[in-house]
């Protein structure tokens, strides 16, 4: 596939931004170094750049007159992983590198902005959202806690996620359920330790806890609804004993994930249900601290449907996948679109580097030019004069 023409110049820029973000990672809301090369890139192009959003969040503004407004967003954080790879830009940091994208989201959002802060053609504003933390921390969550749909109104908002697998050229976009919400919980068991030979004199936590962790993974199989996608793991076991000591505590750690609140509701309720019958059943303490995270995200249907058409105008109908099932990761930008309308989309990454969130990933810079092409097109789409 011939990839979507862009100014050589442009191209360059932002491989060059990529990999020197790429090479120094910044954790959530940590990403000081990033905000300062974004808000220097956006004045350079003569925007007006507001810093310190939540923290290290830079939002950008271009005006083109009266208009609409609409947002698009990029998140900028890294992730606590040592890096394999023995490219040139490697990070420079020990355990943390950009093994989601971000990087690569970030460079192409900027090369998109460069861009349209040249355009005469178009009407309403355009704010560029680089946001922090959106790996764990709800970044998201924190720009709407701080005012920031108060301080930046817009219409609707926009954002893209690169897809390891999927082919550079190709997007996926679709209305309605997009990701699954993310929630976690930390169990503690707590029984009564001694000496392994003497399990009589003792109240045994590991034993309780492998019920427990027997029993959580037969919530999704028998209390969900088969039609409704979820997921239960359990992550961590943890506990101190040897191999002749049977430990006081034992502790789980894991996750859950639904498309439907319904499910998500049930799977937090079954978890508790279930570990008031195990501190029952093998007379131990059970503590259950269930953490909710990001809701699923959903993409509303007019502005899911235009998005589509304007992916369709940078690499064609055939390259664009409509119809397919929701992906179980999730992602904080879910928070933004229960405030607002808006679009998820994921774009072609191929089957350079490793998967998403491993040591081996790295984002494929041949994507560049079909990301940049596809926020121009998608602002063109709800800015173009004679948009609908």
């Amino acid at each position: 596939m011939t990839a979507p023409l862009v100014d050589t110049e442009v191209i360059n820029a932002v491989t060059a931004w990529r990999r020197d973000i790429h090479a120094h990672p910044e954790m959530a809301f940590c990403e000081n170094r990033t905000a300062a090369l974004v808000a220097e890139q956006l004045a350079s192009f003569g925007m007006t750049v507001s810093t310190g959003i939540a923290t290290t969040g830079v939002v950008g503004e271009l005006h083109f007159g009266e208009g609409p407004t609409i947002a698009l967003r990029a998140d900028m954080d890294a992730l606590p992983i040592n890096e394999a790879n023995s490219v040139d830009y490697k990070s420079t940091h020990d355990d943390c590198m950009h093994a989601c994208g971000h990087d690569g989201h970030t460079a192409m959002l900027l090369g998109a902005a460069k861009l349209l802060s040249k355009r005469t053609d178009l009407v309403g504003k355009l704010l560029f959202i680089f946001q922090p933390a959106e790996e764990n921390e709800g970044g998201a969550r924190e720009m709407i806690a701080q005012g920031a749909l108060d301080r930046f109104p817009f219409d609707s908002i926009y954002a893209l996620h690169n897809m390891p697998g999927l082919p550079v050229g190709e997007f996926r976009v679709r209305a309605g359920p997009l990701l699954a919400s993310f929630d976690k919980f930390d169990i503690n068991i707590t029984g009564k330790g001694g000496h392994g030979a003497m399990p009589d004199q003792c109240k045994d936590p590991i034993l309780a806890a492998s019920g427990l962790a027997t029993e959580l993974n037969t919530i999704v199989s028998r209390d969900v609804d088969p039609g409704s996608a979820a997921v239960v793991t359990v992550g961590q076991f943890l506990a101190e004993g040897t191999y002749n000591v049977i430990p006081d505590v034992a502790t789980l750690k894991g996750s859950c994930r639904a498309i439907e609140p319904e499910a998500r509701a049930n799977i937090e309720q079954r978890i508790k249900r279930i570990c008031e019958g195990v501190a029952t059943s093998f007379d131990v303490a059970v503590e259950c601290n269930f953490q909710r995270g990001y809701p699923a995200l959903k993409n509303s249907l007019v502005e899911s449907d235009r998005v589509g058409n304007a992916l369709d105008r940078v690499v064609g109908a055939e390259n664009v996948g409509r119809t397919f099932d929701p992906l179980m990761g999730s992602e904080d930008f879910a928070f933004f679109l229960q405030k607002k309308p808006g679009c998820y989309f994921l774009i072609g990454n191929g089957d350079h580097g490793g998967p998403l969130h491993s040591s081996t990933y790295d984002f494929c810079d041949a994507a560049t030019p079909y990301g940049i092409a596809a926020w121009v097109s998608i602002a063109e789409e709800f800015l173009g004069k004679g948009a609908e």
